[in-house]
């Protein structure tokens, strides 16, 4: 039932023409990112050619891209996340959802690996520009995995915590605009931490911070903490939007 879910919620964005807007804009955009990084590496080789130990296409180019990517998709996801569950419930199907021989556990995982899969063919079609790189050149290949591994963490904990916004309303813009603020915040709570230093609180709010572990795996820097929070954080809103839907079964 996980699959049949996913596979009806895969099939309900490609039917909505905000879900094609969407990905043309977004690609329209990296697109543009992209070829100005390109043109501006252009500009300076010949300065690098000079240089000892100059940066490669990977460093001047894809990371930038990946970091460009992700601020972007910070203010998409929560408008592919915010009609998940609360579209369902100001439609009125939700009781019809919750009464069918499905488990909580079900529809939640179903509706989120449906919008993971759209999330996934995004990343791979933005994947093909700096692979395109390729035919000219070399690309780093450990850096080039771990800020691909970092992008791709960080949109399943967009959408995860997105969905879970998405189980507290009946209005899908209210979702969408919580589950952007929400994801704002964990984005610069990290500036907390470094204006009360290095100890106690400001320990916590760099760990808590999406940027913090974001900016080591765009530097090529793989570890298993960055990744560990990033599962833990998406668990933790998969479980959260699990008991929420249980806790309106059991009011119906």
């Amino acid at each position: 039932m996980i699959w049949h879910i996913a596979a009806r919620e895969l099939r309900s964005l490609f039917l909505s023409p905000l879900a094609w807007t969407m990905l043309a804009v977004i690609l329209f955009i990296l697109a543009f990112m992209f070829l100005a990084q390109l043109d501006q590496y252009l500009q300076v080789q010949a300065q690098l050619a000079m240089m000892e130990s100059p940066p490669g296409i990977t460093e001047i180019i894809v990371a930038p891209l990946f970091a460009s990517s992700t601020l972007i998709l910070l203010l998409v996801t929560p408008l592919l996340t915010m009609r998940l569950i609360s579209e369902e419930r100001r439609n009125r199907s939700l009781p019809l959802l919750l009464s069918a021989p499905v488990s909580m556990t079900e529809i939640i995982l179903g509706k989120y690996l449906g919008l993971l899969c759209f999330l996934g063919i995004l990343l791979g079609l933005i994947t093909l520009m700096p692979l395109s790189l390729l035919l000219a050149g070399e690309l780093d290949a450990g850096l080039f995995a771990a800020a691909l591994l970092g992008l791709a963490l960080m949109l399943a904990a967009f959408a995860a915590a997105g969905l879970y916004m998405s189980t507290l309303t009946t209005q899908p813009t209210v979702a969408a605009i919580a589950s952007f603020g929400l994801l704002l915040l964990l984005w610069i709570i990290d500036w907390a931490g470094n204006a009360t230093g290095g100890e106690g609180s400001g320990s916590v709010f760099r760990y808590l911070s999406l940027q913090q572990h974001y900016s080591s795996l765009l530097r090529g820097m793989f570890k298993s903490s960055d990744v560990l929070y990033y599962l833990l954080f998406i668990i933790s809103f998969l479980v959260l939007s699990i008991r929420r839907l249980d806790a309106d079964r059991l009011q119906d």
